[in-house]
């Protein structure tokens, strides 16, 4: 099975993106907001270029026929872009694909599309955007856990105060937005994330540390 790092940070643009591979993070999703439509397929390939040059995954939010273009080997698609998206194409290209769910339904609609991981949320209450879902909390995310084979990634509200819980509960790694990009300090805020979840990092068994 795929191993995801258990920090897995959310970006709105390459500029943020350079400034948290500097810190030695392994998993980023770039999920670019307000940019020009033409600008989106060179923004890719420089977050391509960057996280290759520092060893780290990337995963390319929406844009999936970009994605193809340039060459990416992994996006992530929220339910209203799985009914929209070739999958086939997608699959052709080798990239792998991650899903949103928010609902059993859903988890069902996302499972049968045979993702390389599954994304619940949101686990808390968050401020990064009107939801339409209330929060799902621990006890969902360790009913996902018993549903799925492939990775679970928690997403919503997550801190660093709540990221043990979030692992121990079942998923494999925590989605954070608003902990980095509003923090005043996000390097030393990607340090102590990268701190938090070094339990998880280095184990061999996929299980969460005592």
């Amino acid at each position: 099975m795929l191993r995801l790092d258990p920090f897995y940070p959310i970006v709105p643009d390459t500029a943020w993106l350079a400034r948290l591979l500097g810190e030695g993070i392994k998993l980023v999703q770039l999920r670019l907001k307000n940019v020009d439509a033409g600008a989106v397929g060179a923004e890719i390939a420089r977050a391509m270029q960057l996280c290759a040059d520092h060893r780290c995954q990337l995963v390319v939010n929406d844009y999936w026929r970009e994605a193809i273009t340039a060459g990416a080997d992994f996006v992530h698609l929220g339910q209203d872009d799985l009914r929209t998206a070739d999958l086939g194409m997608i699959k052709a290209a080798g990239i792998r694909i991650g899903i949103s769910t928010h609902s059993p339904k859903e988890l069902e609609t996302a499972l049968a599309a045979a993702p390389d991981y599954v994304a619940l949320g949101p686990i808390y209450p968050t401020k990064l955007k009107e939801m339409p879902w209330a929060p799902q909390g621990l006890d969902r995310l360790a009913e996902w856990r018993a549903l799925v084979r492939c990775p679970l990634v928690a997403i919503g509200g997550i801190t660093l105060e709540r990221v043990p819980d979030a692992l121990a509960a079942g998923a494999d790694c925590a989605a954070v937005v608003t902990d980095i990009v509003t923090n005043q300090d996000p390097e030393q805020q990607t340090q102590n994330w990268l701190e938090a979840t070094a339990p998880w990092r280095n184990l061999s068994t996929g299980k969460p540390p005592p």
